[in-house]
């Protein structure tokens, strides 16, 4: 079981790993191991809760297919384990992030400073502008 949340996880029968060669170079190593890993996430078929499935289906992410499964490549490390480590922290962090409701912005008064700033700028703009003007003569 991979842990989302206190109440949260996912069994590791829903997530499919499939071992790729690595892109990039690394000489013969690269040609011969596969290191690189995808992860194959189905939403819809997993067993996470309809709250977090809809946020997920509604994120706007392009590691996210049309028919609502999850692909995550990694590749940064060497060894295939690492990278499945790494591709397994990425998902959580994914759903962690869609679920994650963002706060309310609390509307403020602008300070003092912020408005002299804002005049003084104003009328250095405008003295530029006047310097502009033909000079009648």
């Amino acid at each position: 079981m991979i842990k989302i949340s206190n109440t949260v996880s996912i069994p590791k029968a829903d997530i499919e790993f499939q071992a790729i060669r690595a892109q990039g170079p690394g000489g013969q190593n690269v040609n011969k191991v596969s290191s690189a890993v995808h992860l194959r996430f189905d939403i819809m078929a997993s067993g996470l809760p309809e709250k977090y499935k809809e946020k997920l289906l509604t994120l706007k992410d392009r590691r996210i297919s049309k028919e609502g499964v999850v692909v995550i490549k990694a590749q940064s490390f060497r060894s295939q384990e690492k990278n499945k480590e790494d591709a397994l922290n990425r998902l959580v962090e994914m759903i962690k992030g869609a679920v994650r409701e963002t706060r309310k912005r609390k509307p403020t008064r602008p300070t003092r400073g912020s408005m002299h700033k804002r005049l003084d700028s104003k009328t250095r703009q405008g003295k530029l502008k006047s310097l502009r003007k033909k000079i009648k003569y």
